[in-house]
């Protein structure tokens, strides 16, 4: 990272951005050698055995899981070379000004991931990533059990952290603190805020 300032050094805020952000792009090598970007519906899961072998000096990161049709381009280009970057972005808030375009600016949060996606097929872990899925996206529940027969024909797909990296930019002065404020408050992301001279 070039601007080290901005580097988000509390992996507790990293994986806050994590579970925040609905929405990730992982990048493949297509099969033409061009970089492929897909969005993708995640959970982060933090490292827990067995299904992980660790990251940065052998301490395991997490995983990142998503499900995906069996067959298709992120499948072959996974098959092929399954180094993959994974990234989030949290728009936080919008600086708007009616004085002088350049001090309009975007704050905002980012995670940057690198590592290797494995096929799932374990059904033990089938059933964690799906758990991990819908307790991001329904977490007050009530969505039963996973049928059998869909287990069978979901792909799920486990990316292995091995290097993560957040950035931020919250402004300064009162725009960080608002700012600040919005992201404990839980409120709908992002926010305006307006310049002040």
């Amino acid at each position: 990272m070039r601007r080290y300032k901005k580097e988000i050094k509390d992996k507790a805020v990293i994986v806050d951005v994590l579970n925040r952000c609905h929405v990730g792009c992982m990048g493949t090598t297509g099969k033409d050698g061009y970089p492929m970007v897909k969005p993708l519906n995640f959970a982060y899961n933090p490292p827990s055995p067995p299904f992980t072998k660790g990251g940065q000096g052998g301490l395991s990161l997490g995983m990142i899981y998503f499900h995906t049709a069996k067959e298709g381009e992120k499948i072959e280009d996974i098959k092929r070379d399954n180094r993959v970057c994974f990234e989030v972005d949290l728009p936080i808030a919008y600086l708007k000004s009616n004085v002088n375009p350049c001090k309009a600016e975007y704050f905002f949060r980012s995670v940057i991931i690198k590592g290797r996606a494995y096929i799932v097929e374990d059904r033990d872990e089938k059933n964690l990533a799906l758990k991990c899925l819908m307790e991001k996206y329904q977490p007050e529940g009530g969505y039963g059990d996973f049928l059998e027969e869909k287990l069978q024909i979901t792909g799920i797909v486990r990316i292995d952290i091995e290097e993560m990296v957040g950035k931020e930019d919250l402004g300064k002065d009162k725009q960080k603190d608002a700012v600040l404020k919005a992201l404990e408050d839980k409120v709908q992301l992002p926010i305006v805020l307006e310049y002040e001279l």
